[in-house]
């Protein structure tokens, strides 16, 4: 198993890992993020197989997210059902805080919604350990996180 950058010529992969259909005007959105350079997307593999995905987003429009050359925006982690408590998860966000390392940012930020209990003790867990809003929109009620890196 490896993580590799995402080619943009193998982005309908990812449907092995979500439902993009279902999700289609997000898929939409992630699609031109990444042609425009603003989101880069990391494959988690086994042989083949797309198993999980992780991507850094340079700019949100939102400066809790990201802040030019300083903070970057930790998005899409999601790993396919049953390969999940297995630790993939925290290997992304290890690999992904180094890439962002590498790319000079000193932040790291994450949104996550209050109720995913797996997803928010994997990121306070990976150093995720300031708060900075909390808030609710249509999916429910959400923090976002702060890591110093």
């Amino acid at each position: 198993m490896n993580i590799e950058l995402l080619k943009i010529e193998d982005y309908s992969k990812c449907n092995n890992i979500w439902n993009m259909k279902k999700q289609s005007k997000l898929a939409e959105q992630f699609l031109d993020e990444l042609k425009s350079g603003n989101r880069v997307t990391y494959i988690y593999k086994d042989g083949d197989e797309f198993i999980g995905e992780i991507s850094l987003v340079k700019e949100m429009n939102d400066s809790d997210y990201t802040i030019p050359n300083q903070r970057v925006y930790v998005s899409r982690l999601i790993v396919k059902k049953e390969y999940r408590r297995k630790g993939i998860g925290k290997k992304l966000v290890d690999f992904i805080t180094d890439k962002a390392k590498e790319l000079g940012y000193s932040e790291l930020s994450i949104g996550v919604d209050l109720d995913n209990y797996p997803a928010l003790k994997l990121y306070i867990d990976s150093g995720f350990d300031k708060v900075i809003f909390i808030g609710e929109d249509e999916q429910g009620k959400y923090v976002k996180l702060l890591k110093t890196i």
